[in-house]
């Protein structure tokens, strides 16, 4: 190969290498007395809450390079140490980041998270997963106490997934609710993990009942009791018209064209139609 053909070759690879898509930068945003939201890195929001003499960490990023991140920016607003993560479920982009955090942390999450992290662990070369397994689980809500803080740990049944947590923190009316709450977008259902759209309605109409004002989802900013009604009032039209095409005899194909969904539509995972569809028409 003559120097200047090797030249450009290399030239193009490293091109292609500088084109791959960045995280956005990190950053932390106050909500309310010493309550963080954490955006950008890779993986979803996180948060942190900032107690009398430690910190409570709320999911965990993707990777550990944004994991270590977030602790450093963690250091500059306090100099409590993080010492609680409390996880809203098992998706990898909320809590494949674990291994960035030391070990020996109190971590809390709702057994069937625990359960699916274990899965990881077997199926997807997780296993640096293996010392951050939940070591305090749940299968139904619990109010406590962390560094002075009151949290309510509230779980409503499955949804997203069959292991949702929403972390009230009622004296700021601020709730975190992971990936319960999406916009712009179809809500994300893993049945794989015992997650229904069915369900999903339920969780919705109890989050509108919660006292609370400011919503942290996963992938928005943060987002009001209007926003709640919209997706509840989205997914129950959705559920009403599968229904109702059901009904006439339509197949699921016939009824994804229907209602304007390509073939693409879900990418890797099933859409919502995908779900409805399959909820509807699952035997007994």
């Amino acid at each position: 190969m003559n120097f200047p053909r090797m030249v450009v070759l290399i030239a193009l690879a490293c091109g292609t290498a500088l084109a791959q898509p960045q995280p956005a930068p990190l950053t932390v945003t106050p909500l309310r007395d010493g309550v963080y939201l954490v955006k950008g890195g890779s993986g979803a929001n996180t948060g942190f809450v900032v107690g009398e003499k430690e910190v409570v960490v709320i999911d965990a990023k993707m990777t550990e390079a944004s994991a270590r991140e977030m602790l450093a920016e963690i250091r500059k607003v306090t100099p409590n140490p993080v010492r609680t993560l409390l996880l809203t479920h098992s998706d990898g982009d909320h809590v494949n980041g674990l291994p960035g955090f030391p070990q020996g942390l109190r971590i809390l999450a709702h057994a069937n998270t625990r359960k699916d992290m274990e899965a990881a662990i077997q199926t997807q070369n997780q296993g640096a997963l293996a010392p951050y397994l939940p070591n305090e689980t749940l299968t139904q809500s619990r109010t406590l106490s962390i560094g002075g803080v009151p949290m309510e740990l509230l779980y409503f049944g499955p949804a997203h997934t069959s292991g949702n947590l929403i972390v009230l923190l009622p004296r700021k009316k601020i709730a975190f609710v992971g990936d319960l709450l999406l916009v712009g977008r179809d809500p994300l259902i893993h049945r794989q993990k015992g997650g229904s759209s069915a369900g999903l309605v339920n969780v919705l109409r109890r989050m509108l009942a919660l006292d609370a004002d400011t919503f942290v989802s996963g992938h928005a900013d943060p987002l009001a009791k209007s926003d709640i009604q919209a997706l509840l009032s989205s997914v129950e039209a959705k559920q009403a018209k599968v229904k109702a095409l059901i009904g006439q005899g339509q197949t699921l194909e016939q009824i994804k064209s229907a209602m304007g969904e390509t073939a693409a539509a879900g990418g890797r995972f099933p859409t919502l139609v995908d779900v409805i569809y399959q909820e509807l028409t699952a035997k007994p």
